[in-house]
């Protein structure tokens, strides 16, 4: 991920306090574009989010907040919650999802902002 770092100067994650503040990670692999299929491109964020999340000793059980963006929310609302529920894990995190106009890169129709506590921090 040095290219966000290089290109867009920003950190895959940042320690703050006792929380990790994950960048927004989008439906477009880190090495092409973003798939066409609506379900394809949501797991490509979760699967980023994911490998985020294990470089520093997490996963899916440390995240307290997210915050969905998306392009037409209505239209693949179901489908992203049937994605969103193979990973998130009890107690589930906070959840806001928002419909957004557009991203950056054409073709993308979902951002994930994620929140997450520390390894050892209590909940």
């Amino acid at each position: 991920m040095q290219d966000l770092v290089r290109d867009w100067r920003m950190s895959p994650a940042l320690v703050s306090g006792d929380h990790v503040f994950l960048t927004g990670f989008n439906g477009c692999p880190v090495d092409g574009p973003p798939p066409a299929d609506p379900v394809a491109q949501m797991r490509v964020a979760f699967d980023i989010v994911t490998e985020v999340l294990a470089a520093g000793g997490m996963d899916w059980n440390y995240v307290v907040d997210m915050t969905s963006f998306h392009v037409g929310l209505r239209d693949h609302l179901e489908a992203f919650k049937a994605v969103r529920a193979s990973y998130v894990q009890q107690p589930f995190p906070a959840w806001t999802a928002i419909d957004v106009a557009g991203f950056a890169t054409d073709g993308v129709i979902v951002e994930l902002k994620i929140v997450a506590r520390l390894t050892g921090a209590t909940a």
